[in-house]
């Protein structure tokens, strides 16, 4: 829905600067006293600054409130219910389960055998809910608590090679 609020405002601040140069290219060939112009735009630009930092604010604090950072920082004040092991491979991943029940933090520990990987859980709807790297040498830990039951979708957001496109692996949530 902001989305869709921010693509149309958008197209409206574009369709405004684009009416602006269209009227002075058309007005280019007509000399006039720059005074009263002058005068007349230079009355409404606070009101376009306002409207546009008021948009702006309600844009931003609309669309950021959505991200699950809060919820990541106090997962991990706790500790995860289940811990499942990810390792990355060209081009596949090891998981050491795939079935996990709905409202339990999952920890997932991921690390690469061979090169980086991007670790991205995707829901249903193709919305990453959980994404982190992977990479050789070294364990990154991402939390997350799956709320729905369902089928999610593992995918490597990192360009591991020749069958990137066919990394993917599938988690089904189950009622908890």
């Amino acid at each position: 829905m902001y989305q869709e609020i921010a693509w149309q405002v958008s197209l409206f601040g574009v369709g405004l600067i684009a009416a602006v140069f269209l009227l002075v290219g058309l007005r280019a060939g007509n000399p006039a006293e720059f005074g009263p112009v002058k005068k007349r735009l230079y009355a409404i630009r606070p009101y376009w600054f306002l409207a546009l930092v008021t948009v702006g604010t309600w844009l931003s604090v609309a669309t950021l409130a959505d991200l699950p950072y809060d919820a990541t920082h106090n997962a991990a004040e706790r500790p995860a219910d289940i811990t499942v092991g990810v390792t990355g491979h060209q081009w596949y991943w090891e998981m050491e389960r795939t079935e996990l029940p709905a409202g339990k933090l999952v920890a997932f520990e991921v690390r690469a055998a061979d090169v980086n990987h991007g670790f991205a859980v995707y829901n249903a709807a193709n919305e990453v809910v959980a994404q982190t790297q992977a990479m050789p040498g070294y364990t990154n830990v991402v939390r997350h608590t799956f709320r729905e039951p369902g089928t999610y979708t593992v995918m490597c957001l990192e360009y591991c090679g020749l069958a990137h496109h066919n990394m993917t692996q599938t988690i089904t949530v189950t009622e908890g």
